[in-house]
This record gives structure tokens, C-alpha cells and sequence, in this order.
């Protein structure tokens, strides 16, 4: 997949990455809502993207952090912070960029859409119960 350039609204951020995968997903979970005032819609960048600017975290839960420009508050990207397979594992705002040439085929956290919200076409769903399975931290005595 090839490099992708993009920005903050402000321009006080750069961001370069690439897609880990031809796709987009979007997410409907409270916190992206809130975040966003809507969906939001990323994609798992590769290790090794760039950010230079005034780059701010949050930890938003007990398996990721989001960032955000300190300037303009433009959403950069969730990264998993949760121990595992999936450690470090970022999914880029897709608004950052011109155009990612990718289509969306996941939406997570589909039963907390708000009626409003449609896309055309068919893509895998999660709800909210499959999604935070996905995070579930491992049983007491169970982790190595």
C-alpha cells in the first residue's frame, strides 16, 4: 500500500502513514462519538507512521489512548494500549487524509448507531458485546 500524507484542521500536525489493509471501518461507540460529534472512521496503520506537531494523549479506557492535536483538537488516531497480540496496534483518522482510496467494510459498536446514521452498501458489523470481547482482559492466573 503506498504512503499517505495528511494533516490536522489546523496544520499544526503532519501525519504519514500507510494502510495496513484496503479497508476503512467506523466506529459508533460513545467515546468516538463524543470525540467526533460523529463516527470514527480510520484505518490500522502500518508501524512505523510519523507525527510532527503538537501531539496530545488521552487515555480513554483501560485498552487505548487517543490523540489529538493540541491546537485545533483534530482527532489523529486510537492506539491500543492493552498488553498482546494487539499492543500498539493504531487505527489513523481517515479525515486527516486527502483520500485513502480504501472502502468501508467494518463498523463497530453497531447497536450504539444513532437511527441517523446510514452508509450504502453491505460491510461487517460488531456489536458492542463483540467488540469489547475483543479487549477482554485475561481471567485472573490466566495471563503468562
Amino acid at each position: 500500500m503506498s504512503e499517505l500524507q495528511g494533516q490536522c484542521m489546523c496544520g499544526a500536525v503532519t501525519v504519514t502513514a500507510t494502510p495496513a489493509r484496503d479497508a476503512l471501518g467506523a466506529c459508533h461507540c460513545d467515546q468516538c462519538r463524543r470525540w467526533t460529534s460523529s463516527m470514527l472512521v480510520t484505518f490500522q496503520a502500518e508501524s512505523g507512521y510519523a507525527a510532527l506537531g503538537p501531539v496530545k494523549t488521552f487515555t480513554s479506557s483501560d485498552w487505548a489512548e487517543r490523540a489529538f492535536c493540541a491546537d485545533c483538537g483534530s482527532a489523529l488516531w486510537y492506539r491500543i494500549t492493552l498488553p498482546g497480540e494487539m499492543h500498539g496496534q493504531t487505527q489513523m483518522a481517515a479525515g486527516l487524509f486527502e483520500d485513502t482510496g480504501n472502502d468501508l467494510k467494518l463498523e463497530l459498536y453497531i447497536d450504539k448507531k444513532p437511527h441517523g446514521y446510514a452508509f450504502a452498501g453491505q460491510r461487517r458489523q460488531m456489536s458492542k458485546a463483540e467488540v469489547e470481547a475483543m479487549y477482554a482482559l485475561p481471567e485472573e492466573g490466566d495471563h503468562q
